[in-house]
């Protein structure tokens, strides 16, 4: 787990127009494509708006019309376009939307990677409304040169200022306010003694993931030391002020940790933009722990220093309104969480999990058998979610089980959701005496202080569980956790194959443990012989890796999973994403919660922050003798070998059964 810093702001009025570093481009082509929401300008006269109260997210979004460039955007919760929508309020006060807007490789993910469900609504909150509206319509064209046009008729540029909507927009902006990373106006605040007042700028941290030190709030001595591409004298408990170009940032800040810096200021060249500061390639192997931000270039600090002037420098953010949010394909308000880069791939994450969760709410209105268990129960504590419940008088017709689960947070906002991700498993018993009672029917891994999250999770395999007509349910997490709110259903119903199998026994197999050298000496081999009548036999596992050991096992390293049949066939599981830069957000289409505090687009052995945990299922009634003794053996390796960590040996959390249909 990665530390995670929150900031809770309060509401506060913007402050003046701040000077304009971006100039606004020409005003480009007025003749944007159209769709259904766009109508000729003034064809609709404007309405005023009425006084309404206070609007939170899961809200329906009212109606409402706002002024383009090209006519007059219109929204309806009644429209039948079946597409969501995304409101950006920008302002050339935050370095991170300019950042955002500039660098090229946002606007491609823009262009690449938003669903064709999703429209975007991009406003201004500076009094350079309009001017700020031709900007970013020619950014986005500018990108999109060589690129197919369809989505720039999803996209629109009004140049009313957020002040002048009279519409609801701005209540939910002022409102909700912007919490988090990358949230409020990160700013550079320089003083030196022979100025009347200090210079203030914008400021763009490093990326949240790279460096392991931040900025403090107390003053620092600032030295200019050149382009910072080699070490220089000590800097100890001084900021070096380091020019952009002739080095990469990684070698800059290396060099300044090396020198004793206490953390770093990169000034963009005169005209220049901030740029977005990562390590690439091998750097990102290097561990380096001094903060540095970008910023831009200031002639009244570069004059002072030259001359050996002192010039202290602190660091601040001054709460901000919030910039996105959005309204789903059903006109539910949402917020849009944390944006952890300047990449507009972000809001295209929180569009795609629109999509997920519009299909999954198509999904649950067919027809099934539902069985409410909890209803925003509320899990936390040693105790956990717990609840008794009858079940169908016959659940024998039934081939498939779902599990339909939800977790939200204490209230409507993300800000009362819990600060870190944990596991969260379903536990079943229906009969005391039974060799199944306390089997893990579910698990999932609560979202990182996010309240998003509905998942429905296939368990049909283990209806076998289920053998009363009364049955205690329990879920919890870990007891020290924030609490969490659950809803489950059970949703029970026929597969629409033409032949249907039914399982009738599952027997349980093996449990994970502590992943160290001795893992694999825990496990013995089992033997077992196939019930009369069975068709299929199919091998069922729940696996993930936790912890963090010198290898990071088992959170962030590849393991393997090996499932040995009759000692000849090899059934493997391998967690190949675990640890990649963005193997768990390439999951947010099939449900994966966006735009979480913290690492959570790196992918993790089995498991994702907001997912459920998708059980593996492996049919191996090729790999037996149906009519004799079989067996089954099990181990997991580290990198094709025993694991063998130094210190901290992390945790594999599994559990395993053979299910027999018939």
């Amino acid at each position: 787990m990665f530390y995670c810093r929150f900031l809770l702001y309060f509401y506060l009025l913007y402050f003046g127009a701040s000077f304009r570093v971006i100039a606004a481009s020409s005003q480009g082509n007025d003749k944007a494509p159209k769709n259904l929401h766009l109508v000729k300008r003034n064809a609709i006269k404007t309405r005023p708006s009425d006084a309404l109260g206070g609007l939170e997210p899961g809200d329906p979004a009212p109606a409402f019309q706002v002024h383009t460039l090209d006519g007059m955007f219109v929204y309806s919760p009644r429209n039948e376009s079946g597409r969501a929508l995304i409101v950006h309020a920008f302002t050339n006060k935050s370095a991170f939307l300019e950042c955002l807007w500039t660098w090229s490789e946002s606007l491609s993910d823009l262009l690449d990677y938003l669903p064709s469900s999703t429209e975007v609504l991009m406003l201004s909150m500076d009094e350079t409304a309009e001017q700020d509206a031709l900007w970013m319509r020619e950014q986005v064209y500018r990108a999109a040169a060589h690129r197919g046009k369809e989505i720039l008729s999803r996209l629109h540029f009004s140049p009313t200022h957020v002040y002048n909507l009279g519409n609801w927009i701005p209540r939910v902006l002022y409102s909700w306010g912007c919490g988090g990373h990358n949230c409020g106006l990160g700013q550079v605040v320089f003083s030196s003694p022979d100025w009347k007042g200090p210079v203030i700028g914008k400021r763009l941290n490093a990326r949240y993931d790279w460096l392991y030190a931040h900025w403090s709030t107390d003053p620092y001595r600032l030295l200019d030391v050149g382009d910072g591409c080699a070490p220089v004298a000590s800097l100890k408990g001084a900021v070096a002020w380091v020019s952009e170009g002739g080095c990469s940032f990684f070698t800059k800040i290396k060099n300044m940790e090396k020198s004793n810096a206490t953390g770093v200021l990169v000034y963009a060249l005169p005209g220049n933009n901030i740029q977005d500061m990562n390590c690439k390639g091998d750097e990102c192997f290097t561990s380096l722990h001094i903060p540095a931000s970008m910023v831009h270039f200031q002639p009244k600090v570069k004059e002072a220093l030259q001359k050996g002037r002192p010039v202290n420098v602190k660091f601040q953010v001054t709460p901000s309104r919030s910039f996105f949010f959005g309204i789903d394909q059903r006109g539910v308000l949402s917020e849009m969480g944390w944006f952890l880069y300047p990449s507009f791939r972000f809001m295209a994450w929180q569009a795609q999990w629109f999509v997920f969760n519009d299909a999954l709410l198509e999904q649950l209105s067919q027809p099934a058998v539902t069985v409410s268990v909890f209803d925003h129960h509320d899990m936390h504590g040693n105790a956990g979610a717990h609840a008794v419940v009858d079940l169908p008088a016959d659940i024998s017709p039934y081939d498939v089980l779902e599990l339909d689960t939800s977790l939200s947070c204490p209230g409507r906002r993300d800000e009362t959701c819990a600060h870190w991700d944990h596991t969260v498993q379903l536990f079943v018993c229906c009969n005391d005496s039974s060799p199944y009672c306390n089997q893990e029917l579910g698990r999932w891994v609560t979202a990182f202080r996010r309240g998003t999250g509905h998942w429905l999770t296939d368990v049909s395999a283990l209806i076998p569980l289920l053998n009363n007509k009364k049955c205690s349910f329990t879920m919890k997490t870990a007891p020290w956790a924030m609490p969490w709110m659950t809803t489950l259903n059970l949703r029970f119903s026929q597969s629409n194959k033409t032949e249907r199998l039914y399982p009738f026994e599952v027997m349980p197999l093996f449990n994970g443990g502590t992943f160290d050298k001795d893992y694999n000496r825990r496990y013995h081999e089992i033997t077992f012989s196939i019930p009369a009548a069975t068709k299929k036999v199919e091998l069922y596992a729940v696996i993930t890796g936790h912890g963090s050991d010198d290898n990071n096992c088992g959170e962030f390293c590849v393991t393997s999973h090996y499932f040995l049949i009759n000692r000849s066939i090899n059934n493997t599981l391998v967690f190949e994403a675990a640890g990649s830069p963005l193997g768990c957000s390439l999951l947010v289409p099939k449900g994966g919660v966006p735009n979480e505090c913290g690492t959570w687009l790196y992918g993790r052995g089995g498991w994702c922050d907001g997912l459920q945990v998708d059980p593996w299922r492996t049919d191996i009634t090729s790999q037996l003798d149906m009519s004799g003794s079989n067996s089954v053996r099990y181990f997991g390796l580290f990198e094709g070998r025993d694991p063998n960590p130094k210190t901290d040996p992390g945790n594999i959390l599994m559990y395993s059964y053979l299910v027999f249909y018939q």
